[in-house]
């Protein structure tokens, strides 16, 4: 082979493309060690394993989970020589941590960042219309989960104006998947009432979609009140700690997106039936006061009367007893004229009338 000479340009230029050619992207498994963001800006690690280690360089808005010193993690790359420092290393696209440990410490990393933030605070979230008549649902829809949460859904209320996005639910692409779906959404003129995010159950390493930071912050920054449902009852994602509603599973959001229509019906019928009852009880509580109160008026009316009648009486009786009628009738005469000497005067007793004339008059 003939030798080629090279300046250190050109040999670092042809070693690139040369590994640009063999190797575009290589995916690496192993542990962190001497992890470090400068600047708030770059990232930079090492990986490891027991026989070997190799330095990693990212941007930091690329790392969408925090990883730390002692976690495995899998790294999606390109190889490369630095032609300013003349080093080997990684440069990183995705990396996530692996192994349930590892999983486990890079969610709780995430979480307590977070819930220092006030992402998680109850005062933030929305309340959810009752029946809402616009959804919005992003999820797989040749998913078992989708399938279920339509059926639920259907069955409890139907008839409303429901849009789809159909995305990935796990892997890789997922999460940047169900961000553009997410700002769709939330673009349009006229917003949907609800955004409903739903995947069925997994393991924590199908899940890991809805632990990433970008997405959780997306969900958190939503106009649209959200309602996520991810994995089992026993599944806790930072989506559904963001968002404005959890629920535990596809189904169980459905049960909370729509109130069953039968449950409503039902507690119409007995309400109306209460009411009916409240109504007559009512009805005779007014008539038992009415008649109570009629009596009563009754009563006082009477007493009225009786003691009218009372003072009637003796009224009729004074009056009879000031009669001259009456006063002829016990001999008394009722004397008309002048009572003069040699005047003529009229008596009337209770049964004759006399014309005398008066011959003499005296004092008493």
């Amino acid at each position: 082979m003939e030798n080629v000479q090279l300046t250190v340009s050109d040999f670092v230029a042809l070693v690139n493309q040369t590994l640009e050619y063999a190797y575009p992207t290589v995916t690496v498994t192993g542990e962190v060690a001497e992890f470090r963001v400068s600047q708030g800006k770059w990232v930079s690690f090492k990986l490891k394993d027991d026989g070997a280690l190799v330095d990693c360089f990212m941007p930091a808005y690329s790392l969408r989970i925090p990883i730390e010193d002692g976690m495995k993690v899998v790294v999606v790359a390109a190889p490369r020589i630095s032609p300013k420092w003349g080093k080997f290393s990684l440069n990183i696209r995705a990396v996530k941590p692996v192994g349930e440990g590892s999983i486990k410490k890079g969610f709780e990393l995430l979480k307590a960042k977070l819930e220092a933030e006030g992402l998680f605070a109850p005062e933030r979230k929305r309340p959810l219309p009752r029946v809402p008549s616009r959804v919005a649902v992003i999820t797989s829809t040749e998913s078992a989960a989708y399938a279920d949460f339509c059926k639920i859904v259907n069955e409890r209320w139907g008839g409303m104006d429901i849009e789809v996005a159909h995305t990935q639910v796990q892997g890789d692409p997922a999460a940047d998947q169900i961000i553009r779906a997410i700002k769709y959404f939330n673009n349009l003129e006229q917003l949907p009432e609800v955004l409903v995010i739903v995947r069925g159950g997994g393991s924590a390493e199908d899940l890991m979609t809805f632990n990433d930071e970008l997405l959780a912050r997306e969900i958190a920054g939503s106009r649209i009140p959200t309602l996520v449902g991810v994995g089992h009852e026993v599944d806790h994602t930072l989506a559904d700690m963001v968002a404005d509603r959890r629920a535990a599973t596809p189904t169980n959001a459905a049960e909370i997106l729509v109130p069953d229509r039968r449950e409503i019906i039902r507690g119409a019928h007995q309400q109306a039936t209460s009411l009916g009852h409240q109504l007559v009880q009512a009805i005779d509580q007014y008539s038992v006061r009415t008649r109570d109160q009629l009596e009563a008026a009754y009563r006082r009316i009477r007493e009225r009367l009786d003691d009218s009648f009372e003072r009637l009486a003796t009224l009729r009786l004074a009056v009879a007893q000031l009669n001259p009628d009456t006063v002829l009738q016990r001999g008394y005469a009722l004397l008309r004229g002048d009572v003069a000497v040699g005047k003529a005067i009229e008596i009337e007793t209770h049964t004759t009338v006399i014309t005398a004339e008066v011959h003499d008059v005296r004092s008493k």
